[in-house]
Order: C-alpha cells, then sequence, then structure tokens
C-alpha cells in the first residue's frame, strides 16, 4: 500500500506553503511514499502529474488543479493502490472511496470576507474545504489559533484536528557572523551587488536610490510578503511617516499585486515618504538571510496569520521583530518580539522608534529571537507529521 503526497500546488516562486511542503517532505522518506509532482525529485518514488497545476498559474491553475483532484487523483489512486493521500493544502477527492489527511493553513478569507467579496477563495472557503474536512481521516495545521478556528468556523471536533507549528531552515536563515560587526560596518558594495543580481534574474533591477541605500548601510525597517490588505502594510507606512527620525527606510519585499500595491506607493507619496520607501518587489530565498540580517527590524503587523513563516526566519538571524498581538503570532514569537495591536497605529510607530533609540532593546531581542528560533525545526515538524500519518496508512 501507498501513502501519495499531493503536490500538485508546487511552484518556483516559494512562498508559504511552498516553503512547507519542499521543507516537510524530507522528513516524510521513511514512510516511502510516492511524491505527485511534476518536476521528479532525487531519493523519491514519483509519479508525473501536469506542471500547470499550481498558483503560479492564477486561476486556471487553480480551477484546472480542483478539477485533477476530484478527477485524477482518484485514478491515480486506485492504480496506485495507495492507502492514504496527504495534501499541504484541504483538497481532496469528495464523495470518492480515497482516504486522505490534509494541512490547513489559515482561514483569512472567512475572518475577513470584505476583503474577498469578488474571490471565488469565497466558495472555495465556505463550501469546498468545509466538506474536504468533513471526509478527511485527520486534519494538520499550523497553529492553535488555525485549530480554534477551523472548530469555530465549521464545527470540526477539535479531536480530529492536530495543530504542528511550522520552521524555518537553520542552515539558511541565522546570523552572519559577527552579529554586532554587522550591525556597526558598511554593507559591501559585494552585499549590494548580490541584491542586485537577484532582481536580475527576474528581469528587474533595484533602482539606483536602492543600490545605493544598501551599500551605504541606510538603516532600514523590513516587511516581507504580500500586499494584501490583511497585511496591513496601509498601517505600516502610515506609521514609518510618523518616525522622528527622516534617515531611516522602510524596504518592503514581496511580489507586487496590481490590485494593491499602487494605492501603497501612492499613499507613500501622499505622506511624503516615497523617496525612503523602497519597493522591492519578489526577492529570491536566497537573498533573504542577507536582507533580513541587515535590518533593524521586521515590521510584520498582520491582522492575522495563520503562521507567519517570515516571523521565525527573521528571530533566526537574530533580527528584532515587531509583530501583532492576535492570532497565531505571539504562539511563534512568544516573548521574543515585541507585540502590538495591528489597528493601533502609534503603537506600530511606537515600536520602531523603540528598536531605532534604544540599543539595548535591540540587543536584549537578539538574544530572545535566538532562543525563541532554537525551539522550532523542521525536523521537529516532520516527526510529529508522520506520527500523525501513521495512525492512518
Amino acid at each position: 500500500m501507498t501513502v501519495l503526497i499531493n503536490l500538485s500546488v508546487l511552484f518556483d516562486r516559494p512562498t508559504g506553503i511552498t516553503t512547507y511542503a519542499n521543507n516537510l517532505v524530507p522528513h516524510l522518506k521513511p514512510l516511502d511514499p510516492t511524491l505527485l509532482i511534476a518536476r521528479s525529485r532525487s531519493g523519491f518514488r514519483c509519479y508525473a502529474i501536469a506542471d500547470n497545476l499550481s498558483p503560479a498559474h492564477g486561476s486556471r491553475g487553480h480551477l484546472r488543479r480542483l478539477w485533477w483532484t476530484q478527477v485524477e487523483l482518484p485514478r491515480i489512486y486506485r492504480k496506485l493502490q495507495s492507502s492514504l493521500i496527504f495534501s499541504p493544502v484541504p483538497e481532496a477527492p469528495l464523495y470518492r472511496k480515497s482516504r486522505f489527511v490534509v494541512m490547513v493553513h489559515d482561514l483569512i478569507p472567512l475572518r475577513f470576507p470584505q476583503l474577498f467579496a469578488r474571490s471565488p477563495l469565497i466558495p472555495y472557503f465556505r463550501w469546498y474545504i468545509p466538506q474536504v474536512l468533513a471526509q478527511a481521516q485527520h486534519i494538520i495545521c499550523n497553529s492553535q489559533a488555525t485549530a480554534r478556528d477551523i472548530t469555530d468556523f465549521w464545527n470540526i471536533p477539535a479531536k480530529k484536528i492536530t495543530p504542528i507549528p511550522l520552521a524555518y531552515d537553520s542552515n539558511h536563515f541565522k546570523p552572519l557572523s559577527p552579529k554586532k560587526a554587522l550591525n556597526e560596518e558598511i554593507a559591501s558594495q559585494k552585499d549590494a551587488q548580490q541584491l542586485l543580481s537577484s532582481k536580475k534574474a527576474l528581469n528587474e533591477e533595484l533602482s539606483q536610490e536602492a543600490r545605493e541605500d544598501f551599500s551605504t548601510k541606510r538603516p532600514y525597517f523590513l516587511y516581507i510578503g504580500r500586499h494584501d490588505p490583511y497585511k496591513n502594510l496601509q498601517r505600516v507606512i502610515e506609521a514609518f511617516a510618523k518616525l522622528g527620525d527622516r534617515h531611516c527606510q522602510l524596504w518592503i519585499a514581496g511580489a507586487c499585486d496590481p490590485r494593491y500595491t499602487p494605492a501603497l506607493q501612492q499613499q507613500a507619496q501622499e505622506l511624503e515618504v516615497s523617496d525612503r520607501v523602497q519597493f522591492l518587489e519578489y526577492v529570491p530565498y536566497a537573498q533573504l538571510p542577507l536582507l533580513l540580517n541587515r535590518a533593524i527590524a521586521l515590521v510584520f503587523p498582520s491582522l492575522w496569520e495563520g503562521f507567519g513563516i517570515p516571523v521565525l526566519e527573521a528571530m533566526a538571524c537574530g533580527t528584532p521583530v515587531i509583530t501583532s498581538n492576535c492570532s497565531s503570532l505571539p504562539e511563534v514569537a512568544g516573548e521574543a518580539a515585541i507585540l502590538v495591536d495591528p489597528y493601533a497605529v502609534g503603537e506600530i510607530r511606537a515600536a520602531m522608534q523603540l528598536l531605532l533609540e534604544d540599543g539595548e532593546t535591540r540587543s536584549q531581542l537578539v538574544q530572545l529571537s535566538l532562543k525563541r528560533a532554537s525551539l522550532f525545526s523542521w525536523e521537529k515538524t516532520g516527526r510529529q507529521t508522520m506520527e500523525v500519518l501513521q495512525q492512518y496508512c
């Protein structure tokens, strides 16, 4: 009998779900699974599937993946005489004899329906996912906050849900040694060239201003993630504009979104900080540790998160974090971050001002962050996930 791991959702620009799946799968190898994947992976049995099912193909990719899940996946399940499907997203064949365990990351479209009023995600979350969870053998999620949401929104019994925290790559996200020197020295031109080359890989270039800011080590706050309204960037920019220090910058790393980014850029212009707010677009995974290490702090006061991997990756680099006092974020950050009310611009600004002015607080947060991050590992996440899957194989 074969355990299938459904990796139809993977794509080349790793964000939350792709990062989760890529880091988890190696630790599930003792199950001897078969990967359903578009590109074969060394060391695993792989079953080739179409390469146009992922979020990289937009709404069409999403619809193709749902059709494939309902029609093709059950056929593969029978053909390979499988005993279980594990999916890193809450998608599985409905009303079939397939047995499956799924992962739920968040319920954000249900928490903020006004932000997703015209999105196909609303029927997806209101009808399809509840049916998947009702028919699942078991449900894994990434935090206690998400587990509560699954129970509250869909009335799923808590005994059917296992929260398993996510993690980070400790070989990739770490302090660049020595940390103290990195906070004091001027970043080298080589560092600027590395970041610039990462942009060229996407056929884009950093502005000359951004390159100069990086090479002369102008202090900057950093945000990493999407530009969706629930990410709260509007309040971050407003808080930044109210800082007394006119020398520091705000760097926003994440793929620009034509629905939301122009409004954020317009806001920066209206607040007369557009020359100090840099939109870096998508920054490749290889460059994130450098970007995090050089930052004054990661500013991540999202209105809601299922987990918040950027917070953990920043702490692993010894970078101070400002994040929200709600959802899963206190579970991730513990006492190693400055927690703020994400709706309170004044609290976000005060936290940024504190880290600009108080070296002792910054140093304390560096040590607390490293200690906190050490509690998380993909090995631990994988082991706990495998223990759940073994119960249903």
